[in-house]
């Protein structure tokens, strides 16, 4: 009895993963594109063993794979250097790398835009007042 309470506890938290998932905002768009026969089948035959259907393994599998890239450094490299550049619109950063870097990507791009302060160049004032010392580093004692 114990065990059918976990495996109950368990399909309900699947379920709740599952639903967060595809949530009420997601229209499903229509996809079509073309795959070698071979990798439809192996989709097909896993399909069948997991009692799913084809749709489901894809979009698990696209959700994986871009989870993935997203969290890759190289990744995020490339998109900030396309964003700093003037190749990659706001909106679309945010939907490669998610809102809270993508914040982050527009805060330091605006830092990187603004104007250097108007500082008058230093004069050759000697700031030691020609009193410079030198100090010769303490020798530890080896023990």
């Amino acid at each position: 009895m114990c065990t059918l309470y976990e495996y109950d506890k368990m399909f309900i938290n699947l379920c709740a993963e599952r639903a967060h998932r595809i949530s009420a905002s997601d229209d499903p768009r229509r996809v079509h594109f073309q795959s070698p026969e071979y990798l439809v089948d192996r989709l097909d035959a896993i399909a069948e063993l997991y009692d799913t259907d084809r749709t489901d393994l894809l979009i698990e599998a696209m959700r994986e794979y871009i989870e993935d890239t997203a969290d890759s450094e190289t990744f995020q490299e490339l998109v900030a250097t396309k964003y700093y550049d003037d190749q990659l619109e706001f909106e679309t950063v945010k939907q490669l790398v998610g809102a809270e870097t993508a914040q982050r990507l527009r805060l330091l791009k605006t830092e990187l835009e603004d104007e250097p302060l108007d500082l008058a160049a230093p004069n050759n004032i000697d700031v030691y007042d020609g009193d410079a010392t030198t100090v010769k580093p303490a020798v530890e004692d080896e023990r």
